[in-house]
């Protein structure tokens, strides 16, 4: 039929490119799983070490692998290494961009920044990030190294975590407050960075210039978002989008013990609660950048969905109904066996507390309360004891939340998940006895 109605019309056969044009563009780059791979797994003592067999099982579901993280060093705005506990970390790089020998299918991408740059004090260093791209030189130094790391070492490309400046929390506001919030703008303050307007223009700048170099080699530009960085102070969306192949969204760590000690609550809503933030929820921040440019960009929007939960202290005075917000919480809660991290669980280690608990007569079990609305995620929770002790209140992400927000991005014609990160995911299949339980999750949805 097809080929009858090229030869009855004259203009049968570009009519029909066209058609497969929109159908590639609409259909072919939808659905990406994007994965990220934390590389000090690869050196972690106890159940978190996650050795290269451990992660293979996970590339049949992964369209990119994006390794995490390099960083850059002050003196020579070089990417560097962040990774010294590895015994040659050149030569991880290597091991890992071997692995597409058996999964051609996969991209790997070398990520830099990602809150993992930090200082003496182990905070998080934006300050040699915004003078990179205030000094021209500076900016030529950094895409230098870019192009000598991917040739070296084998990458498809580079993804830029940019350690922007980081809004600060927000207390709780009355009903007025939010509503005049609302008018001014979530993010209408420039507090956190006087020059902000000028590191705008310059990081969309970086972009451009990195385009150039990369493309003509055949290698990919991505960015990725960090939670609570601003993107109307530092980001010019359309400019953005036009020069990378994809941006993977920081929709996640909403609210976590580090930001509200005192309050808990939901770490990454689907769509906004009632009397929250209305920034504070996967919608919004896709909507906003949807609105900032034209819709035929959205396939290069991906949504961040993690496999970890954050967890508080319950107290005496956090009640004993386990509804959110947690009032009167004691920071973060101890961490876990796997995460060695406070107020940090990855899906197994919340996964074993709901299944373990139950055998422990000295605890209390830890009870899940469920999602029916499928519109802001679930948690578990154990009210403290008259001693106030044992309280523990935790948001997390598990396999069919994360199917809802991957069901979300096909509704939203997105391009795609942005899963941070394999090494929290029940990479052993301990839980249920199937190994990356979320990250097949979200890849069926897709």
């Amino acid at each position: 039929m097809i080929k009858m109605f090229i030869q009855s019309n004259p203009y049968g056969g570009l009519l029909l490119c066209s058609l497969l044009a929109i159908l590639q563009c609409t259909y072919g780059e939808v659905g990406k799983l994007v994965c990220f791979y934390d590389a000090k797994s690869f050196v972690r003592e106890g159940p978190a070490q996650m050795s290269l067999a451990e992660l293979e099982p996970a590339l049949q579901f992964c369209n990119f692998l994006v390794y995490g993280y390099a960083g850059i060093d002050a003196e020579t705005y070089r990417i560097r290494s962040l990774d010294p506990s590895l015994t040659n970390d050149r030569q991880h790089y290597r091991h890992i961009t071997a692995l597409r020998q058996k999964y051609p299918h996969v991209r790997f991408l070398l990520s830099v920044g990602g809150d993992r740059d930090v200082d003496s004090e182990g905070v998080a260093d934006s300050g040699k990030y915004l003078s990179l791209l205030e000094q021209p030189e500076h900016r030529k130094s950094f895409q230098a190294s870019v192009l000598a790391e991917l040739n070296s070492h084998g990458f498809d490309g580079i993804d830029l975590a940019w350690q922007f400046p980081k809004n600060r929390p927000k207390v709780q506001q009355g009903v007025f407050k939010r509503v005049w919030g609302s008018f001014r703008g979530w993010f209408s303050s420039t507090s956190v960075d006087e020059k902000s307007e000028e590191h705008r223009e310059q990081f969309a700048a970086l972009l451009a210039e990195l385009r150039s170099d990369l493309r003509s080699a055949g290698q990919l530009l991505t960015v990725s978002m960090l939670p609570h960085v601003s993107a109307e102070l530092f980001i010019d969306v359309p400019k953005v989008l036009s020069n990378v192949d994809f941006v993977n969204l920081g929709t996640y760590d909403f609210q976590t013990p580090e930001r509200n000690p005192k309050v808990a609550d939901l770490p990454a809503p689907l769509y906004a609660m009632y009397e929250r933030d209305s920034s504070h929820n996967v919608q919004y921040q896709v909507q906003y950048w949807m609105n900032q440019t034209s819709a035929i960009s959205a396939h290069k929007l991906h949504v961040g969905v993690t496999s970890y939960g954050r967890a508080w202290n319950m107290t005496r005075n956090s009640g004993i109904t386990g509804y959110p917000p947690i009032p009167a919480t004691n920071g973060a809660a101890p961490p876990g066996r796997q995460t060695v991290t406070s107020g940090l669980l990855s899906w197994p280690e919340v996964c074993d507390l709901l299944q373990q608990q139950l055998q422990d007569r000295e605890v209390p079990p830890l009870r899940k309360v469920g999602d029916p609305t499928k519109r802001f995620g679930v948690y578990a929770y154990r009210a403290a004891n008259d001693l106030g002790e044992n309280g523990l209140w935790v948001g997390y992400e598990d396999p069919m939340t994360a199917a809802i927000k991957a069901g979300f991005v096909q509704a939203q014609g997105l391009g795609g998940v942005a899963f941070h990160d394999l090494s929290m995911d029940d990479f052993r299949g301990q839980c249920a006895g199937e190994k990356f339980p979320i990250l097949r999750s979200i890849k069926f949805k897709l």
